[in-house]
């Protein structure tokens, strides 16, 4: 066993830098180059340093490593909350090509606020993480615009290139890379899959105006209902965010409102989809034989009520951002790529004659 040496208190002291070049025979920059990867190739003297790193239970000092210029190989992913799995899938393609990469990934939640975004920027930025990756459905006003240009361009600064996943490009000269996928044409085939089967009084579920997600699903279930020249009827959208709570929500209000004015429903999420589901079949309503049912997103719980949805490459969308980011040696680059959405049918629509009715 090797000596842990003690603190006046008698508590083990941490082994310093020091301490390892004494154990290894060689001079403190000698151990500092080898760590930062910037020693030349000599394996034995490597070898020695290494074997005293791991005998003396070393861990190198960041700030101090920071101090000397040594920029940590991290990527951090910001999002509004873990609990949701959209955001959850995103993270974990984040994670994954940041370790193939030998890179750490840092996550932070902001709850959609404003300010705790900001901060966990400014923390980010002072951490120096070569990436820093948005993601979050987002209303983007002026306010919104202008706080992502100071954030793009103030982690250029430092070194590092912003993110945004599934937000709006911010303009030619913001130095932020925008990752996105394709809501608008995959809510057009998933209203046009039920077009298809007969159904033309389609309830929306799920708009949210202002915000980029719904406001571009909402966008192609009307470009989809003009296309079959079916008429848009604005009493068939009803607003909510995208929570399970609010699927089951809207959809009891929805059949306590009177006879049922529709026969398929579109929600802008699988979750609003579950909710929705269990407020049907506490009716005796039941998908598909009574209500055909798409929902967007084709996380794993679809798969479980046999739902046909809209499937998001969301881990992609993590390992691209992730990609992009790394693959330029001088941050504050301005790329977009939308990466294709496309729909996954299975047993939740069911071909439809005629019109709605109380007794459908």
């Amino acid at each position: 066993m090797p000596r842990r040496d003690v603190s006046g208190d008698g508590r083990p002291r941490p082994a310093t830098i020091r301490d390892v070049a004494r154990r290894a025979s060689v001079s403190v920059a000698t151990v500092s180059r080898i760590l930062s990867g910037t020693y030349p190739n000599a394996p034995a003297t490597r070898s020695k340093v290494m074997r005293a790193v791991r005998e003396l239970d070393y861990v190198a000092n960041a700030h101090a490593r920071g101090l000397a210029g040594v920029r940590p190989k991290s990527v951090a992913i910001v999002v509004n909350t873990v609990t949701s799995p959209h955001y959850a899938h995103v993270a974990q393609g984040v994670h994954e090509e940041a370790a193939r990469t030998g890179r750490l990934c840092t996550v932070g939640t902001t709850g959609g606020d404003p300010e705790r975004e900001l901060a966990a920027i400014q923390l980010l930025r002072e951490e120096h993480a070569e990436a820093v990756i948005l993601v979050g459905n987002i209303n983007p006003d002026e306010a919104y615009h202008a706080r992502m240009v100071g954030y793009a361009r103030a982690l250029a600064v430092a070194g590092s290139q912003l993110v945004l996943c599934g937000r709006p490009p911010l303009g030619p000269d913001v130095p932020a890379i925008v990752v996105e996928y394709d809501n608008h044409g995959g809510a057009f085939a998933a209203t046009s899959h039920l077009l298809s089967a007969g159904h033309k009084r389609i309830l929306f579920l799920g708009r949210q105006a202002g915000y980029t997600t719904p406001e571009s699903r909402i966008a192609g279930y009307r470009a989809a209902l003009a296309a079959h020249g079916v008429p848009h009827d604005p009493a068939l959208e009803v607003d909510s965010t995208m929570e399970r709570r609010e699927g089951y929500r809207m959809m009891r209000e929805r059949l306590d409102a009177g006879p049922r004015d529709f026969t398929a429903v579109f929600t802008s999420n699988d979750q609003l989809a579950a909710g929705a589901r269990a407020a049907l079949r506490e009716r005796g309503l039941s998908v598909p034989e009574d209500v055909s049912m798409v929902g967007f997103d084709d996380l794993p719980p679809s798969a479980d009520i046999d739902l046909t949805t809209v499937h998001v490459p969301h881990e992609e969308l993590g390992r691209t951002a992730v990609r992009l980011a790394l693959k330029s040696e001088t941050p504050g680059s301005a790329e977009h790529v939308l990466l294709g959405t496309h729909i996954v049918v299975r047993n939740s629509v069911r071909p439809h004659v005629g019109e709605a009715s109380a007794t459908d």
